[in-house]
């Protein structure tokens, strides 16, 4: 009889911890294949000068307040986001957007937590300020929207620290109400379809809405907040004819998250990286950036 043979066990990689590590991968990923295959309306030039700028942003601002450092990840992630979302004609203002971005979370601040998401923030600060910003929902392409679909889904499904409540509830109403105004416009399917494969929708419900840095600590009142974006940037988009009516509705809706927080108080969100032993807590929160 034939000694049976042992098999060496064979372990898959873990995921890493920190879900801010998969959001670089995809979004890296994604703005590469856009500089080289899929045609974004892009500068070479613009992601690393965006990028650069973000990170010496977020070195300056940890030495000049002083606080803890919380490493490049978070900065990356703004940088390539702004990469992905803004356009510009002129050389200044995309490290204008990076600087506003990653500087707002250690100067807007209520009790130790930045109140706007720093792409958000980045972004609509020049669409404000200067007619040599842009963002088009539909520059990408409808290929790149189905890539990026079937990513984000992977990826949130992979890892559970994505806050996948405020992701699916914005897209559920978002969803819900461009669909009631298709049927009642009498429109074709199609014209549906095309509306939500764009990629700028992906990145906002899944990397700028869901942000656990900037949403209400408490579960119900995120909920609440991405049906309250859905609605309001529905209304200025069809009853004012807002251009980027997601990006502005956020901005507005966000200045009410400290006193959601203060009314509707629960445990802050900390990343796997900041987080400490029960025993070896302070009783202050830390600023976490």
């Amino acid at each position: 009889m034939l000694a049976r043979l042992a098999l060496p066990e064979v372990r898959l990689p873990a995921l890493p911890q920190d879900p801010r590590i998969l959001q670089i991968a995809f979004l890296g990923s994604f703005l590469l294949a856009g500089l080289t295959f899929l045609e974004f309306e892009l500068r070479p030039w613009q992601p690393p000068v965006i990028l650069a700028t973000a990170c010496v942003t977020q070195w300056a601002m940890t030495r000049l307040y002083r606080v803890p450092d919380a490493g490049y990840r978070s900065a990356i992630i703004s940088a390539l986001g702004l990469s992905l979302l803004l356009r510009s004609d002129v050389l200044w203002v995309p490290p204008l957007a990076a600087f506003i971005a990653i500087a707002s979370k250690f100067v807007i601040r209520v009790r130790g937590k930045h109140v706007f998401n720093p792409t958000n923030l980045g972004l609509a600060a020049c669409l404000f300020l200067t007619p040599h910003a842009w963002s088009s929902p539909s520059q990408w392409g409808e290929s790149a929207g189905l890539i990026a679909w079937f990513g984000i889904f992977g990826l949130s499904v992979a890892h559970r620290a994505f806050r996948s409540d405020v992701s699916l509830a914005f897209l559920a109403s978002w969803v819900a109400l461009k669909t009631a105004r298709v049927l009642y416009l009498g429109q074709r399917p199609d014209v549906l379809l095309h509306q939500l494969n764009v990629g700028s929708l992906i990145l906002f419900t899944f990397f700028m809405i869901s942000d656990p840095k900037t949403t209400p600590d408490r579960r119900s009142a995120r909920i609440a907040l991405a049906v309250a974006v859905a609605g309001l940037a529905f209304v200025l988009q069809h009853a004012f004819w807002w251009y980027n009516a997601l990006i502005w509705a956020l901005l507005l809706l966000s200045t009410a998250v400290p006193l959601i927080d203060r009314l509707l108080p629960a445990d802050r969100y900390h990343w796997p990286a900041e987080r400490k032993p029960e025993c070896s807590q302070p009783s202050v929160p830390l600023p976490s950036l």
